[in-house]
């Protein structure tokens, strides 16, 4: 693919994290897989703790939220090996979580128990963050252009600084000025990108979000943002349609900033 020039007018960028500046394998066959194999243990063990009981609340009112809505929930089986109240209460939190990750949900609750989970995980080393390898330099050569840098995941803003805090080019969180997640709003809601720039100061016109989510794309262009989609290994195929409406790149490199040397 040819460079891609981006607006004169940008003065920062926003960045997805999956299928933008990590490989979404390392999502679906790394992290993802951890909280499958590790989830009942760590609520075994942290069950008692306050950051834990706060993650069990809060998927206990999204549980409540998705009755109201009429939404799909797990239905619980009578399961002989549960013997006490903290067994199946427990038992039920595990049945949730698998099923909104089995549903790719979004969910706030259920991103602040992962993060929390991966905490652990990125400290003791047994997990290391993956960055393709175009992104580091070119988000330093942005920054030596005086341009901004934020993250903008549906991942929480825990999450994302364990993964660029904890990755394989090392600890890379100064790169960034600020993280975003689903706190402010759904990445398929145009209001979001209005709040991301009422939140750091910009015009939408003066920022350019990167992603490979066309929902994503439709959404921050509706609020005025400059959109260029991510073409990355294992992302989804875009139409011919979307092919021909938005800006394509197959790595950060081919984006050039128009009156910035």
């Amino acid at each position: 693919m040819e460079a891609v020039s981006v607006r004169a007018c940008t003065t920062a960028f926003l960045l997805d994290i999956e299928g933008t500046t990590t490989p979404i394998t390392f999502v679906k066959d790394i992290l993802f897989p951890y909280i499958k194999e590790h989830l009942e243990d760590y609520l075994s063990s942290h069950w008692e703790e306050d950051e834990c009981k706060q993650d069990v609340h809060l998927l206990k009112k999204q549980i409540e939220e998705d009755m109201r809505q009429n939404r799909a929930c797990p239905v619980h089986a009578v399961d002989q090996t549960v013997h006490t109240d903290e067994e199946k209460a427990i038992r039920e939190v595990v049945d949730n979580v698998l099923w909104q990750m089995a549903a790719d949900r979004k969910s706030t609750a259920l991103k602040r128990l992962q993060g929390h989970m991966w905490r652990a995980a990125y400290s003791s080393g047994r997990i290391k963050g993956e960055i393709y390898q175009d992104v580091v330099p070119c988000i330093k050569r942005w920054r030596e252009q005086g341009l901004k840098v934020y993250i903008y995941s549906s991942g929480s803003v825990e999450a994302q600084k364990l993964l660029f805090g904890h990755s394989v080019e090392g600890d890379v969180l100064d790169l960034f000025d600020g993280h975003f997640d689903t706190t402010i709003g759904a990445k398929v809601d145009a209001k979001s990108y209005e709040r991301i720039a009422e939140r750091i100061g910009r015009q939408p016109e003066e920022i350019t979000f990167l992603t490979d989510v066309t929902r994503e794309a439709k959404a921050a262009e509706e609020a005025g943002l400059n959109v260029v989609l991510v073409v990355r290994p294992g992302n989804m195929e875009l139409t011919e349609e979307e092919q021909s409406h938005y800006s394509l790149i197959t790595s950060f490199g081919q984006l050039e900033v128009m009156g910035r040397a």
